[in-house]
């Protein structure tokens, strides 16, 4: 007998090491085996038991069901274990439904394993790229359609090019894991579940622009998927050789999730943001041209190289080619990740993949994109999972992190949070998103409280003249909120500053009742 039990770190959260202890006891003639995580979170600890016909899935499981679980496998339909029998968990529709390219092995695999990696299609894509000119790599990419996943969704093939033409005796290829967005957290599967297939993707890049060392960039609150990565470059090292790479761990600061704080961080100075141009393709990680591509992006390489840009490309829409790994949070009944094509609506996402809201209450508002994302009332479950159509609805998909509310959320309080966090994760370089995300905590806690009073003391100071003090009211407050976000947006030096005012904007404009504001149908839709 064998038996299958993931090593995710949302698995080991959810008890899954407590349950292997308990299978070990409980079938000591089995083969315990710790692989990849499928993906389906709300079944976590997810057990897979194959006698020799073949997996079968059960979970959630709990180690007191252990004993009952292994004793009536091979029994079901007599009530004992039937409320945790999945079946075949490829057959599964969350499962059956998606299009898994970058997680193809996700559930099925040992994530430190060469000869599962190999078995499976490992270094077909890098084979591949050294066969063909460093110029035909970097055609293949652009042909692909791929963008960044990172949230920017550039053009991978341009930065890839633009890097590839730079004169310099040293280049690098950067993986940015420094995965932040709440509700995010398809970088630290593919890192903790097939790290083989990240690190081919950066051997692909460093072989197509002439790179040969390369960084992952990993934050510090993910201990599994730096022992994992760690491992994995040391057993193939010689596959990817000449290429190099190393894992260096950042201190969880938001702001070092982008690339040029990154970069700083990387040198050893302090995390804040770089003033472009120059651009990091042209002089980056210690001045020298330097490939920044997410996780994501870096990990569906391999697949691109080893089946054709034309393969990737058939699966999308508009601009927004190939798949993305959505990640399902927050209050919904399945949670966790689905990889599909671009093109599903908001509201196939969440009601007919999440199911709905885990309280049973309806749905509020969605979250796409991180904290830094818009929130979209239902009246908008129309717009298609695609760069575009989010930006033409003042939106963004950002890293693919999708985050459900019902109807209990209070949006004045999470648009207050959004202003709250950029204050707190602000590097500090530049003055709109230092100084205006307090002044925007500091305007919504008076509009909570219906407006402000009177002046305050630095309007009394004679160098104030001509600062508009005195009593002002809720409304007035929300215009300086509208005039707060503008600034922000167009003055501040990256996205976190910059995207701030997605949230809050949102927030005030779908669901004004939240701020004291009458609703106007037209305007929400």
């Amino acid at each position: 007998m064998k038996i299958y039990i993931s090593d995710d770190a949302l698995a080991i959260a959810c008890g899954a090491s407590h349950v292997a202890a308990a299978l070990a006891k409980a079938a000591p003639d089995a083969e315990i085996i710790r692989t990849s995580s499928w993906g389906m979170h709300w079944l976590e600890p997810l057990v897979e038991i194959d006698s020799g016909a073949g997996r079968t899935g059960y979970g959630p499981v709990k180690a007191s069901d252990v004993e009952r679980l292994v004793a009536n496998h091979h029994h079901l339909g007599q009530g004992a274990v039937d409320e945790l029998h999945i079946g075949d968990v490829a057959k599964h529709p969350f499962i059956a439904s998606q299009t898994r390219l970058t997680f193809a092995r996700a559930g099925k695999t040992r994530p430190t394993s060469l000869e599962d990696y190999e078995a499976t299609g490992g270094w077909k894509g890098l084979n591949q790229a050294r066969g063909m000119t460093a110029g035909a790599v970097i055609e293949e990419v652009t042909q692909s359609g791929l963008r960044g996943r990172g949230g920017a969704g550039f053009p991978a093939g341009i930065k890839w090019r633009t890097v590839a033409q730079a004169s310099a005796a040293q280049k690098y290829i950067v993986c940015n894991a420094d995965e932040g967005d709440s509700g995010t957290f398809a970088d630290r599967m593919l890192m903790e579940g097939d790290p083989y297939c990240l690190i081919e993707g950066m051997a692909i890049a460093g072989y197509a622009v002439g790179a040969d060392k390369g960084y992952i960039y990993v934050r510090s609150e993910y201990p599994h998927a730096i022992r994992k990565l760690n491992e994995a470059i040391a057993k193939c090292r010689a596959i990817i050789a000449p290429f190099d790479v190393e894992v260096r761990v950042g201190a969880g600061a938001y702001v070092c999730g982008e690339e040029t704080s990154l970069l700083n961080s990387l040198e050893g100075k302090r995390g804040e943001v770089r003033a472009k141009p120059p651009l990091p393709a042209i002089e980056g990680l210690f001045g020298k041209p330097t490939v920044v591509n997410n996780v994501l992006t870096l990990a569906a390489i391999p697949f691109i190289l080893s089946e054709g840009a034309k393969a990737y490309a058939d699966y999308g829409m508009g601009r927004s080619r190939g798949t993305m790994p959505l990640q399902i949070a927050g209050n919904v009944k399945h949670g966790g990740l689905y990889e599909t094509g671009f093109g599903l609506t908001l509201g196939e996402i969440v009601n007919d993949i999440g199911g709905g809201t885990e309280s049973g209450q309806p749905v509020r508002a969605v979250q796409v994109g991180g904290p830094l994302g818009a929130y979209f009332p239902p009246a908008l479950f129309d717009t298609p999972f695609d760069y575009e159509a989010f930006a033409a609805r003042d939106g963004l998909i950002g890293h693919g992190g999708i985050v459900i509310f019902d109807d209990n959320v209070d949006m004045l309080t999470q648009a207050r949070f959004a202003m709250e966090f950029c204050a707190a994760e602000s590097c500090g370089k530049c003055t709109p998103c230092r100084l205006g995300s307090i002044r925007g905590v500091e305007t919504l806690d008076r509009l909570r409280a219906g407006g402000r009073k009177g002046s305050d003391r630095v309007e009394a100071l004679p160098q104030i003249h001509n600062a508009k003090g005195g009593i002002r009211s809720a409304a007035a407050e929300l215009d300086l909120i509208a005039d707060l976000c503008e600034t922000m947006k167009y003055g501040s030096l990256c996205a976190l500053g910059g995207f701030t005012p997605y949230p809050v904007m949102s927030a005030i404009t779908h669901f004004p009742e939240d701020f004291g504001l009458e609703r106007n149908e037209e305007a929400a839709e």
